[in-house]
């Protein structure tokens, strides 16, 4: 078996992408809040958090995740 008809992509999508970059701002945000007593920058920063699985999940159904037909692989 040829490994790359086996790989799932792993997440080298722009739905994926897009998604992880939007959760790790509100990861750093939530912290940044935490750290100087900012409980509703915490609740904004986990709001965030959620919007980004959102539009992560959204940018899935919209053809751009791993087996999605806008999604166009790149050679590694």
């Amino acid at each position: 078996m040829n490994p790359e008809t086996i790989d799932p992509g792993h997440g080298h999508s722009p739905a994926a992408w897009v998604a992880v970059v939007i959760m790790l701002a509100a990861f750093v945000l939530g912290t940044v809040m935490l750290f100087i007593g900012q409980p509703y920058g915490v609740v904004a920063a986990a709001v965030l958090l959620l919007i980004g699985l959102l539009v992560g999940w959204i940018l899935k159904k919209a053809g751009y995740g791993v087996n999605g037909p806008r999604y166009q692989p790149k050679g590694h």
